[in-house]
């Protein structure tokens, strides 16, 4: 009698995440209006009521078609269409920046977190205060509604010249566009940005106080915050 071969293993077929489910309904709503760069998308709480779905679930995908460059969302202007890719396009690179997401954040680790350290130990009095303007930045624009993102970038511009190690700057530059990623992704969580500015204060104070060991914890512990995203999960 001959054996018979064991079939292979079956694996469970993974269930379309919910937000993932409502960038495919937006998009097939940019085709069938027909809109084009410039454009813009219903406002956040019409598509909710149109969809369903809680506002919170809306901001994710309109945040995820942010980070795939599909969109652009600015306070008090709501989502502007920037391009109009195919369904099976945004998927796809959906994908591949759910897989290149945790290189992203060890990268941020491995560099940020010795920046911060070099910070504290080489600031100048002109260094300190561009930290610090770039808190009020952020508070600003989160104080407007805003997610403080410029102001979030100027803050870790200002760490990384603090630091003032020419090479570890060209890094922190070769993989700007990748923290971008990252930066719309985080600030996009609900309450994220302002646990993201207390955060940055605690980076401040240390690097003030000359700390290079708290300033090196406090910018790894905002690392941990930032890496905590909805697209990772």
């Amino acid at each position: 009698m001959v054996a018979r071969e064991k079939p292979a293993s079956l694996g469970k077929v993974a269930r379309p995440r919910l937000y993932e489910q409502l960038m495919k309904q937006i998009l097939g709503y940019v085709e069938s209006e027909q809109l084009g760069p410039g454009d813009h998308l219903p406002a956040e709480r019409d598509l909710a009521d149109q969809l369903g779905v809680s506002r919170a679930t809306i901001a994710q995908a309109l945040v995820a078609l942010e980070v795939l460059g599909v969109i652009d969302v600015q306070h008090g202007t709501g989502a502007v269409l920037v391009y109009r890719p195919s369904i099976a396009t945004v998927l796809r690179d959906l994908r591949e920046h759910q897989n290149r997401l945790p290189e992203i954040v060890e990268a941020r680790s491995t560099l940020e977190v010795k920046l911060a350290a070099l910070a504290a130990e080489r600031r100048t009095d002109a260094d300190l205060e561009r930290i610090y303007e770039a808190l009020e930045v952020m508070a600003g624009e989160i104080a407007k509604g805003g997610r403080g993102e410029r102001g979030d970038e100027l803050f870790h511009e200002a760490v990384t010249a603090a630091a003032h190690s020419r090479v570890l700057a060209q890094l922190m530059t070769f993989i700007a566009e990748m923290v971008l990623e990252t930066r719309l992704e985080s600030l996009g969580q609900p309450g994220r940005p302002e646990r993201s500015l207390e955060s940055h204060q605690v980076i401040a104070r240390a690097i003030r106080n000359g700390d290079a060991a708290a300033a090196a914890a406090a910018m790894q512990a905002h690392i941990d915050l930032v890496s905590d995203v909805a697209l990772l999960k």
